[in-house]
Formats: structure tokens, sequence, C-alpha cells
């Protein structure tokens, strides 16, 4: 029987006392299991690097190890510094752990993954159902971004949303594990070999479709990942993004979804799901404007996707323009004038 090592990844941004309660529920279901856990500080220059490497000490942890990434490239960034600092020492594990700082897992819910992918070895990643402190279950097991869902996840309304059924990206809980297209990243194991083959997480992403990007280059790979309800674990939620209290939708939202879309289909159809997107929203507007209802996005949402769009467009003009223009340059010869 073989005894499987894990590395257990958990990023800190400016929440220690949080990341520690996450690292001692870790720590309590990594009982009889070989394996590591690592603690990135995310820069967060506030003091927790140093109250998490006292804490860590202070409780006799020799099974965690916290590092300092030097400066916060965002969620892809800081897990792939945590995943380089083990290899740096040693050989790679089997599997990789990724769990949120805010995120705790339930009794079982590390073993049951493990197990999961023990036992399918052609899986690459699985994922936990997630739920809220109060027992609410989030949703998230999704599908991939596209155009359709663009138009039918902006228009919200019921016609649009039966049309488009097939590419509604949130999905229902199964009961049994499913596969899926994406999971959200709180809690997701993944197949060392996976990551071997299709490399870590794109750091270009700051937060937010980093796990879409890399749950989809592990399937076109050959690595399916599938959700396991029996794994749970609790999730308070953007402890440290700040989500939760977002007034308007910052700029590296909207890079990283013009990222996503740009390098998986292409420029063309980026701009062809932004103009999709900025169809929708206008047909909700109208539907809150005959019906009073409140329009509920973050303030200047649809303004903000828009100019975003034409600053990405005009961004490339130049850039293009640079380089015919550099292309066009003649080359001046020794001796010549």
């Amino acid at each position: 029987m073989t005894n499987p090592t894990l590395w257990t990844i958990i990023l800190n941004y400016k929440t220690p006392d949080m990341t520690l309660q996450s690292v001692d529920a870790a720590l309590r279901e990594m009982a009889g299991i070989s394996g590591q856990i690592i603690v990135v500080d995310n820069d967060s220059q506030d003091g927790s690097f140093e109250t998490l490497e006292k804490a860590v000490a202070d409780k006799g942890w020799d099974r965690v190890r916290v590092v300092q990434s030097g400066h916060n490239g965002g969620f892809g960034a800081g897990n792939n510094f945590g995943i380089q600092a083990g290899l740096r020492d040693g050989p790679p594990p089997d599997y990789i752990y990724i769990l949120n700082s805010d995120a705790f897992p339930d009794p079982g819910a590390i073993r049951i993954l493990l197990d999961y992918l023990e036992t399918h070895p052609k899986v690459g990643f699985a994922g936990s159902n997630i739920h809220g402190p109060d027992g609410d279950w989030h949703c998230t097991i999704f599908r991939y971004p596209s155009i359709q869902s663009e138009l039918e996840g902006a228009a919200r309304t019921g016609p649009i949303t039966k049309l488009f059924k097939n590419h509604v990206i949130p999905q229902p809980l199964p009961d049994a594990p499913k596969e899926v297209d994406w999971l959200a990243g709180a809690s997701i194991m993944m197949r060392y070999e996976t990551l071997a083959e299709i490399g870590l997480f794109d750091e270009t992403f700051f937060l937010y479709f980093e796990e879409t990007d890399l749950c989809r280059r592990a399937k076109l790979a050959g690595w399916p990942t599938v959700y396991v309800p029996d794994s749970k674990v609790t999730h308070i939620g953007s402890a440290s993004t700040g989500m939760k209290t977002w007034k308007r939708k910052p700029q590296y939202w909207f890079d990283s979804r013009l990222h996503y879309f740009v390098k998986n289909h292409g420029r063309a159809y980026a701009v062809a799901a932004t103009l999709a997107h900025v169809t929708g929203g206008l047909i909700w507007r109208l539907r809150c404007l005959i019906q009073r209802k409140e329009i509920g996005d973050e303030a200047h949402f649809l303004r903000d996707l828009i100019t975003h769009g034409l600053r990405a467009a005009i961004k490339r003009a130049k850039m293009s323009a640079a380089q015919s223009a550099n292309k066009n340059t003649p080359v001046v010869q020794p001796g010549q004038s």
C-alpha cells in the first residue's frame, strides 16, 4: 500500500490570526498523512510574517514552514512561490493541496480528497464541498466562461437563460462526485504529475480566473477536475480580497477576465465576449427600469467594462504601430551616414 506525500499551501495576506486557524485545522486533518504545510506570507508588510513565524515556533508545529514571497503577485503567484519553495528543498510530493487562509477543513475533508485521487489515477484535480460558517452551501463548481455565458449572466432574464441553459456558469451541487469544468480554489487538491505536465498557475492573473485557466489547461491535457461532495470545508470568504464590500470592481478583475479570453480563445473572441456582456447588461438595465428594480451591479460596472476594453484596444493598436515602425526603420551599416 502506498504512502502518498501531500503539501498543503496556505497563502496569507494581512490575516495572520485567521491563517493560523486554517493551519491548525489543516494540521488536524493531515494526521497520518506524510507531508508538510507551507504558509506563504504574500508580502503583507503588516507584521504578518513575524507573527506567523513566532506562532508556529511557539506551538511547536514542526510540519509547518512560513516563507515570505517578498512580492505580492496575487493568488497564483503566491501559491506558486510556496510550491517552488518546497521543491527547492527536496523531491516533489505526490499531491499539492491549495487551501485558502479563511477556509477550515471539516473532519475527514483532506483525507477524502487524497483517497479519491489515489483511487482515480486519471483525475488531475479534486475539490471540496464549500459551506459558510452558518452552514449555507456555496456554489463552487462552474462551466468555462464563453460568449454565450457572458450574455446570459449579464442579462439575467428567463428566456435568455433558457436559450443558453448549457452555458450557465454556476452549476447545481451534485450529491456524488462529478467531473466539472473548474472549481473555486478555496480547497482544491492537485496531482503533482499533472502540474509537472501543464505548469503551475499563470501569474499574469493577479486575482480571479487563475483557477479557471489552470483547470482548463489540465482538462486539455487529459486531466479532468472532479467535485467531491463528501469533502466538506468551512469557508468565510473574501477575507483577504474584501470582495463582499466592493463598491466598484477593481482593475485587476477586468485585466484577469480579458487575459483569460485572449489567452484561451483569441483577441476577436474576447471582443465578442465583451460585446455580449454589454448587450446583456443593457437588457438587464432596461428590465430594471421597466420593473423599477435595483440593478445590483457594482457602481459603474458596465461603463468600466467598456472603458477597459477600449483602453486595451488602444494599447494594442499603439504596440502594433510601434512594432511596424521598428520593422520599417532602415538599418544603418557601419560607415554609412
